[in-house]
């Protein structure tokens, strides 16, 4: 039998813990006085049942998906001219050469090169994307 095609519901499952067998109390031939072992240990076997039944809940998301990773690696390698907007509104012309977790290394044509840290980046898009000043206004 193939267990990937069996899929159980949460119907079956609340089912299947409502057929359980209930434990039976144990008396010792007395009349049971105050909490005692039994009682603690019954206790206990209900907690553990209930603890098979419950579903497994969904694991979150990863926190990193690597999309900024394969960005940078796609742009690097086709020599790509960006647009870099800092924070304050200063825009960077050039290649992506390097990056790492916290800086950029632009390769600029008439310029010197720059280490740009990310955290005074604003966004980045590719030059040929840029839209004249004529039709902005």
């Amino acid at each position: 039998m193939n267990r990937k095609l069996i899929r159980t519901t949460l119907a079956e499952v609340k089912g299947k813990a409502r057929e359980a067998p209930q434990s039976r109390e144990r008396t010792n031939g007395g009349a049971q006085r105050g909490p005692s072992s039994d009682g603690v240990r019954e206790a206990s076997q209900r907690a553990a049942q209930q603890a098979v039944v419950q579903v497994r809940k969904r694991t979150p998301p990863p926190t990193e998906t690597n999309a900024e990773i394969f960005y940078y690696k796609k742009q690097i390698d086709a020599h790509t001219p960006m647009v870099i907007v800092l924070l304050d509104g200063e825009e960077i012309e050039g290649t992506i050469e390097w990056y790492d977790r916290g800086a950029l290394k632009v390769n600029r044509k008439a310029e010197p090169n720059l280490l740009v840290l990310k955290r005074n980046i604003k966004y980045m898009y590719k030059a040929d994307e840029r839209v004249p000043q004529a039709a902005q206004q």
